[in-house]
């Protein structure tokens, strides 16, 4: 039995306890395939009233993927991080359409991965320890899991805004944008724990009585600064109003936009545009499976994973270097669909 993850039922609720605390409780192929596997075990447990999805242990929600194996397949043939996206893909989508209520508890780091994980949850509880983000275009790589159907959807461009630069929310944030439906201080969890169990048709009353009031949420106070320098799908047109703002936050934007890979910069401009436009979230997998399974294979996820991650040097060397060198028809070619005996499906 894999211990990364946990998936006892207590009462009439079913648990995902992520269990990998030394790495931030990343998910692995066997922690996503065993999920899966209780999902659909649990949709006919008549037994089975709710599932509850959180970490056993340690610091961090769930930090994302497991980097490292992407990396070392990509530069290979790919087939095990294709095997990967597969398996987490649908475990995000049987999440996003399962009939059984869901509530995750994002306390602390819930990245990448972790936000696949959480966000299709119909109850999603956001804490003072939550660090959210999809920091992908600073490794080469892209805000999948369904990033390009939820940052789509955010108010204005804040979306744009944090799959272009990685910013890191906090809990009232979350709450603010919708992402969390509910904010509690992390010394009530195990209360709301233990009284959804009891009680599991009651989660929203019970997340509502103890639930705190959330501090202001930072990121509002620069909502008419990101719609207006963020306003383009063109990045260009972004780095060009950045630049021609003199104001500090506009610089600090301009400065982090010039860490990340142009290249997947792009390809997240691209994945938002489209995503908002998907009519299922079916669709908006299929095409991010597409996706990853390019970008995994190109030059700047594999430099972009050397640099933060294995030689931590910080120090990745884009290629193309710029915005303008990163042509349409790169970016046509990570978004070629699949071939139908190579394409992604639910099940």
């Amino acid at each position: 039995m894999n211990m990364d993850v946990l998936t006892p039922i207590e009462g009439s609720i079913a648990r995902i306890r992520l269990n990998r605390p030394k790495a931030l409780h990343a998910l692995n192929t066997a922690m996503c395939t065993q999920i899966l596997s209780a999902l659909d075990g649990w949709a006919k447990d008549e037994h089975v009233a709710a599932v509850m999805i959180d970490h056993a242990e340690g610091r961090g929600f769930c930090a994302g993927g497991d980097i490292r194996m992407l990396a070392e397949s990509g530069a290979k043939d790919g087939a095990d991080a294709r095997a990967f996206f597969h398996v987490e893909y649908r475990m995000n989508h049987r999440l996003f359409t399962y009939a059984k209520p869901t509530v995750a508890f994002m306390d602390g780091i819930t990245m990448g991965g972790g936000v696949g994980l959480a966000l299709p949850c119909d109850f999603r509880v956001a804490t003072e320890n939550t660090k959210f983000a999809m920091p992908e275009t600073g490794i080469g790589l892209f805000p999948d899991v369904g990033g390009g159907w939820y940052l789509s959807r955010l108010p204005g461009r804040i979306g744009r805004y944090l799959a272009l630069t990685g910013h890191r929310l906090d809990g009232a944030e979350c709450l603010a944008l919708g992402l969390a439906t509910h904010y509690l201080t992390s010394d009530a969890l195990d209360e709301a724990k233990t009284r959804i169990a009891a009680d599991p048709q009651d989660i929203a009353g019970i997340l509502d009585s103890l639930s705190s009031p959330a501090p202001d949420a930072r990121i509002l106070a620069h909502r008419d600064a990101i719609d207006r320098l963020f306003a383009s799908d063109e990045l260009e047109d972004i780095f060009a109003a950045l630049a021609a703002d003199d104001g500090e936050w506009a610089q600090q934007q301009l400065a982090t936009l010039k860490t990340k890979s142009p290249q997947t910069m792009k390809v997240s401009l691209r994945l938002l545009h489209e995503g908002a436009m998907m009519k299922t979230f079916e669709d908006e997998m299929r095409q991010e499976y597409a996706v990853g399974a390019h970008v995994v294979q190109r030059h700047d996820f594999l430099e972009g994973v050397r640099a933060v991650i294995v030689d931590k040097d910080n120090a990745p060397n884009w290629n193309p270097a710029t915005p303008e060198g990163v042509t349409d028809h790169v970016i046509d070619q990570i978004f070629a669909p699949l071939p139908d005996a190579e394409a992604w499906a639910p099940s």
